[in-house]
Parts: structure tokens; C-alpha cells; sequence
């Protein structure tokens, strides 16, 4: 068995591959920077080593599977290179190591994450299922013959995969700090949908999505009755939701989803489209909808007394918007608060407007400083700037959370892709006082 060493091991697609890894048998260990990540609490479960990055974790025989975040000058990968070790970047391993099983590659603007779970679920209860999800969820299974994966477009990292079939869940302009426009966001998933073997499954109500071309056959999912999979007759509850099924204009199946808002009926439609095109029984379809549990950071609620807290990894105004959306169909009689941490500066500049419309759903607004990244941890925007655009906006401090204390029997939504979970921490911890 090769012995894995990973560089920068919490990243989002990273730690899944390390457990997927080490799952399958395979000696693994990694490095990264102290601080915690939610993604790292599965590898301690499974006890992989996790170090701190140092060139002297690289040892003779290892082979280092590299995160795109981490350049040709870092020190571990400058080592393993001095030892003639293989250096593999995460996007291309994984691209070859999808090669042995039918691949489902999920991407899109949004939705990936919640779509990648739920197909992994659903499918695992059909036959043996590999997962790598990008809440930092993965899972290798012995003889698993589906590998179900999250395939960012970011940086164009999915033209390293030519998988099966492919889940397109939308096409919307994102990652300013990387692409020019919504027509060179387009351009990528137009050459990823080129190199996909067997089928693609699209949302046909997204206009970009409408236009994809390939050599394989495009099955479309939506509530347009121009879709091959239409969802009609929807029933919206505050215990979910429920939809009937037409296929080609003919009725299939009424399901039932313990999910809000319509985002969560079009990533079920994705996943019904995709099983039903591979013949997964009706009764294991529903039985895997409705048994789901969801993923890490997507709607995740906890309750403390009177009060539901939210954590969510919305971080582009559509998300943002949507998942409002979800939590008045759940809380229709509840105050919504939304505590949001911009993520990134040239994304808070670049979408500014669309940030003021999708935060002014909620019923009150409190921000957090914007957080950067790795590749951007400083810029001249300041939150003020976002705050200046809602109306009775609040700009929250880690040490003020006890203001949020004024919202009783309300809602709070936590959401960015930061850290935004260190004020939820500290609102718990008074709720809890």
C-alpha cells in the first residue's frame, strides 16, 4: 500500500480524499496550519496524523497529493521534489483515481454541496457508493462501483475530470477574483460538458444551462414544463415539501422531502433524474429523500430554548436569498435574523447591490467583518460599506454578541463561508450562560 502525504490536508476536497484513503486501506497522513477547521473533525475520527506544515514531513517512499492552494515553492513540496518523490495536485489525482468506478461529477454555482450529499445518500441505499463532499465529508467503500464527487469550477480545476455523467445544477456569475464574466463562466462548463462520457443532467430552467452543447445526451430537470423531468403540483409545508414527478409530460411519482424552499426541490428533481436514468427503484429513491440528514454548514440548526440557530455557508446573494426562503416556508410565523460575514473582498465589491437586495429578506441584519482569504486578505472595502446600503443594519463584534440577546423566540441565521461560526460559538455560549 502507498503511504499518502497531504499538504494542506483541512482543505475542503482535500481531507474527503485523505478519508476516502484511508478508508480503502491506505497509509495517510497530512499537514496544514494550526488553526481549526470544521473539515479536520472526521480525520480525527478516523485518527489520521494531521502535523503542522514542516519539509521534514516528507519522508523517503511517500507520495504527496498536493491542494491547489499551495504553490510549486512550498516547502514540503520542495523536499518531496528534492527526494524525487511524485508530487500530485489534489484535481489531477482525482481525476485519474474517478477512472475505476461510474463517476457523477456535481457542479454548478450553487447547490454542489447539498446535491453531492443527497445523491451520495440516495444512491448508497442502491448499491456501494464512494463520496467526496465538499463540507469535507468523504468515504470509501470497498467494491463500491458509483464514485459520487463535488467538482468545483473555480480556476477551471473540473476540466481535470471527464466523468460519467455530470449533475449541472446552474450557471451564475462568481469567483470575480478569477473569472471575467457570466460568458467565460459559461465557456468553462461548456468545455467541462464536452468531456463527459455517458449523459449530463441540467436545469432546464436556468437560461445559461439551456445552451450547453455535447456530445452525449442532455437531460433536463425544472419546473418549466419544457423539462424532461417537471415538478408539479407542489405542496410546501413547515414539516417540507411535496411534488409530483411528470417525465416527458407523463406522471412518475409524488414525492415527499423533509426540506425547505424550492432550491431543495430542484437539487431533489437532480438526483430523481439521475437515478431514474440509471433504473434505481421509485420506493429507494423516496426512501433515501426522505431519510437524508443533510450536509455539514447547509441549514444545520440547533436549538437553545426559545431561540433556532442556523449555520449556513451562503456567501453569494443568490444563496443568501434562497435560503431565506427556506427558513420562512419552515418559520413562517418567526423573526428571521441574519447574522452574514461577507467572504472575500472582490466578491463583496463586485456584487455590493445584489448583497443589499438578498440581505433585506431577512427581518433584521447584523454584519461581520468582511473575511479574506488566502489568496486575498486585505482590500479597501470595509463592511461599514456594506452596511451603509441596509437600512437599519447592525455591524456585529465577536465580544458584542449579547446585543443578538434582544431577538427573543427569533431565528438566527449564521451564515458565510468564513468564520462566521466563531460568533455563533460566542452567542451559544451566552444563550448557554
Amino acid at each position: 500500500m502507498t503511504k499518502y502525504h497531504f499538504t494542506g490536508i483541512k482543505g475542503s476536497g482535500m481531507s474527503p480524499l485523505a478519508q476516502i484513503l484511508h478508508d480503502e486501506g491506505h497509509e495517510v497522513q497530512g499537514s496544514d496550519i494550526e488553526k481549526y477547521f470544521f473539515t479536520e473533525k472526521p480525520l480525527h475520527d478516523r485518527q489520521i496524523n494531521v502535523l503542522l506544515f514542516d519539509e521534514d514531513n516528507v519522508k523517503e517512499g511517500m507520495t504527496v497529493i498536493a491542494g491547489n492552494a499551495f504553490p510549486d515553492t512550498h516547502p514540503e513540496i520542495v523536499k518531496a521534489k528534492e527526494l524525487g518523490l511524485e508530487v500530485i495536485r489534489y484535481h489531477k489525482f482525482l481525476g485519474d483515481y474517478m477512472n475505476q468506478f461510474t463517476s457523477i461529477a456535481v457542479t454548478g454555482a450553487h447547490g454542489k454541496t447539498s446535491t453531492t450529499g443527497l445523491l451520495a445518500h440516495v444512491l448508497s441505499g442502491y448499491n456501494a457508493t464512494s463520496y467526496l463532499i465538499g463540507d469535507g465529508t468523504g468515504k470509501g467503500v470497498k467494491n463500491a462501483s458509483n464514485f459520487v464527487f463535488e467538482a468545483c469550477e473555480y480556476r477551471r480545476h473540473f476540466l481535470a475530470y471527464s466523468p460519467d455523467y455530470a449533475i449541472m445544477t446552474n450557471i451564475d456569475f462568481d469567483h470575480p477574483d478569477y473569472f471575467t464574466d457570466i460568458e467565460d463562466v459559461f465557456n468553462a462548463f461548456q468545455e467541462m460538458a464536452m468531456q463527459v462520457k455517458k449523459g449530463i443532467i441540467a436545469c432546464g430552467d436556468d437560461s445559461h444551462l439551456q445552451r450547453i452543447k455535447a456530445s452525449v445526451p442532455v437531460v433536463y430537470y425544472g419546473f418549466g414544463e419544457h423539462n424532461d423531468f417537471a415538478a408539479r403540483n407542489i405542496e410546501k409545508t413547515t414539516e417540507g415539501t411535496s411534488f409530483d414527478v411528470f417525465v416527458r409530460n407523463e406522471f412518475y411519482h409524488r414525492f415527499t422531502i423533509p426540506m425547505y424552499g424550492d432550491h431543495v426541490i430542484l437539487n431533489s428533481l437532480s438526483v430523481i433524474s439521475l437515478c431514474h436514468y440509471e433504473g434505481v427503484p421509485v420506493e429507494v429513491i423516496q426512501d433515501g429523500l426522505e431519510s437524508f440528514e443533510g450536509v455539514k454548514r447547509r441549514f444545520t440548526e440547533t436549538v437553545i430554548g426559545e431561540r433556532v440557530i442556523i449555520d449556513d455557508y451562503a456567501h453569494h446573494p443568490t444563496e443568501i436569498a434562497v435560503t431565506i426562503e427556506g427558513a420562512r416556508q419552515k418559520y413562517p410565523d418567526r423573526k428571521l435574523v441574519v447574522i452574514f460575514q461577507p467572504h472575500t473582498f472582490t466578491r463583496t465589491q463586485k456584487f455590493l447591490n445584489e448583497f443589499k437586495e438578498s440581505l433585506s429578506l431577512a427581518d433584521e441584519v447584523y454584519l461581520c467583518d468582511i473575511f479574506g482569504s488566502a489568496r486575498e486578505n486585505a482590500g479597501a472595502l470595509t463592511i461599514e460599506t456594506l452596511g451603509d446600503l441596509i437600512e437599519g443594519s447592525h455591524i456585529l463584534q465577536e465580544e458584542s454578541v449579547e446585543q443578538l440577546l434582544t431577538h427573543e423566540n427569533a431565528v438566527f441565521m449564521f451564515m458565510g463561508a468564513g468564520d462566521v461560526q466563531k460568533y455563533q460559538k460566542a452567542f451559544e455560549k451566552k444563550l448557554n450562560n
